[in-house]
């Protein structure tokens, strides 16, 4: 496995193979043949763009979502992961440690229909105890890509 070769991927999938072999100082032919090894055996397993969507005259609405669940004998976690994963809402599902067992990103046209989903899809799951909704209020990076142009918050702060 090529390590070098995961973190060029990951950091722009755009590059063509004649510039990662070049990179690399290896022959396009074999860094073709280790591309197409990694996709077969699933360690990659897709390209996607990273989107700055408050670019766009959208009104999507993205949160995260905390779930308390209960594990289910013999398949503890998986199976209501896997039921949650496949909602077309649901961009991701991680398993965490903490005070919560999983942490759901859901993106909807609105704040009434991400609040509408949680309440009518996620929190009626068997084995989901509770939840906690976060609303993505702006992505300043995002897979390791920075979003913002630079303009900050500079008020600063005030200590009286």
């Amino acid at each position: 496995m090529n390590i070098k070769l995961l973190k060029l991927l990951s950091k722009n999938a755009r590059y063509s193979t004649f510039e990662m072999s070049t990179m690399l100082g290896v022959e396009e032919e074999t860094l073709k043949s280790e591309i197409a090894e990694m996709e077969k055996c699933g360690l990659v397993r897709g390209y996607k763009a990273v989107i700055d969507w408050e670019k766009l005259d959208t009104s999507a609405v993205s949160a995260i979502i905390e779930l308390k669940v209960s594990p289910q004998a013999n398949c503890g976690f998986e199976e209501i992961a896997k039921r949650i994963m496949m909602y077309s809402e649901v961009e991701s599902v991680y398993l965490m440690s903490g005070g919560f067992d999983l942490c759901v990103t859901v993106r909807g046209k609105s704040f009434q229909q991400v609040a509408m989903f949680v309440a009518k899809e996620l929190s009626t799951i068997e084995g989901v105890n509770s939840t906690a909704t976060h609303f993505i209020l702006r992505r300043y990076k995002e897979l390791d890509v920075v979003l913002c142009d630079g303009n900050y918050d500079d008020r600063g702060s005030i200590s009286l």
